[in-house]
């Protein structure tokens, strides 16, 4: 799931800035480029603790993220220095992503950062216009900075960022190839209409998408709305009756929420709607006919969306079966039945001459509310 993808990008971003900043108390922190040829640079005085500067939409309309991203730092954060002499600590800037000054903050944030002596490097920001937007400020600063989540292309090709930008998830080149081929192979639909929201990552997702479905025969439209709006009907009305799926390469859930919802009410429920990776969100779900791209342990993996009475998990196959939640207490589960007194003791106390162990129970391997405990 998308959610559990930014969790792991999010861990190695961290981890890759961990070594740097472990490295970096024998070691000069870059110089600004227009004083590189100082000769007088002066030493980062580390101390035991190393500042890391963390920048991620803690509020705005791309928080259901960031605060993942947030949570799986400070997650790193307590388990690097509980087994570290040397202990990191976190310099926060909200870039409040999607919001109508989000860029602006992001930069105002990259430029704290830098003139921060004791920042190291930094985490983040989350998305590929942020990353273009704070360039100038974290390279002018000599600080490198490595993302959990931005994917657009370029920005890693385009040379403006070389050794000093760095990203822990695969580039849109790679996710277009798995929403062109499963727009084709598996949909098998001919007429597809795409919908960017106007930034970085949702222009650059979505030409390469247009462009591989063109060189397989699709008929593609193509339009676009900004982050901010909310109304979409005129959008909608602009989308050819003959459209049989439409794509959002979008990063805000709730709008794409908004913009399936309003399909539906204008009578357009027949058509396929299908997001990005951006768009994975389970509070988020639109229908039956909705599909997002995520990113899972095989980055080319998608999966359709679908909602049931009690439950709102993906599909699930012979092949990859997921937890289902049911009422029932950890401790008759963890034994397969209620055992209690001198039975539990012969079953599996020291006074059994032969010991078995209770089956293993889902809790044990990560956290289970007492009313809700995990079944395969």
């Amino acid at each position: 799931m998308r959610r559990r993808a930014i969790a792991i990008a999010a861990l190695l971003a961290l981890a890759a800035l961990a070594i740097v900043a472990a490295a970096s108390a024998t070691t000069n922190r870059a110089a600004a480029p227009s004083a590189q040829a100082a000769t007088a640079a002066s030493l980062v005085k580390c101390g035991k603790t190393r500042s890391i500067g963390l920048m991620a939409p803690f509020t705005g309309p791309a928080a259901s993220i960031g605060i993942n991203q947030v949570h799986w730092a400070q997650y790193f954060q307590r388990t690097y220095n509980a087994t570290h002499k040397t202990k990191i600590k976190f310099v926060n800037e909200d870039t409040m992503l999607g919001s109508a000054n989000g860029t602006a903050e992001a930069v105002k944030g990259a430029q704290a950062l830098g003139s921060n002596p004791s920042v190291l490097g930094v985490v983040g920001p989350a998305g590929s216009n942020e990353v273009k937007a704070t360039t100038g400020a974290l390279k002018g600063a000599g600080l490198g900075f490595v993302s959990g989540s931005a994917t657009n292309t370029q920005i890693t090709t385009d040379g403006t960022r070389t050794g000093y930008f760095f990203r822990t998830v695969p580039p849109d080149s790679s996710q277009s190839k798995s929403v062109s081929g499963y727009i084709t192979g598996k949909l098998k639909v001919t007429k597809v209409y795409i919908v960017d929201d106007q930034e970085a990552y949702s222009i650059g997702l979505a030409d390469e998408v247009e462009a591989q479905l063109k060189a397989k025969g699709v008929t593609v439209g193509r339009d676009g709305v900004s982050q901010q709006q909310s109304d979409f009907s005129a959008i909608i009305n602009k989308i050819p009756r003959d459209t049989e799926l439409v794509y959002l390469p979008w990063q805000l859930p709730p709008k794409g929420q908004a913009f399936g919802q309003q399909m539906k009410s204008l009578g357009r429920a027949g058509v396929k709607l299908m997001g990005s990776d951006g768009l994975f969100d389970r509070s988020s779900r639109v229908s039956a006919r909705t599909y997002t791209t995520r990113s899972s342990r095989s980055t080319r993996r998608i999966s359709a969306s679908r909602r049931s009475r009690s439950s709102t998990e993906e599909p699930r196959s012979s092949s990859a079966r997921r937890p289902t939640w049911r009422r029932r207490s950890c401790r008759a589960q963890s034994t397969g039945r209620a055992r209690t007194g001198r039975r539990a003791a012969l079953r599996f106390g020291r006074s059994s001459r032969r010991r078995r162990s209770p089956r293993r129970h889902p809790c044990s391997a990560f956290l289970c509310p007492s009313t809700r405990t995990v079944t395969w």
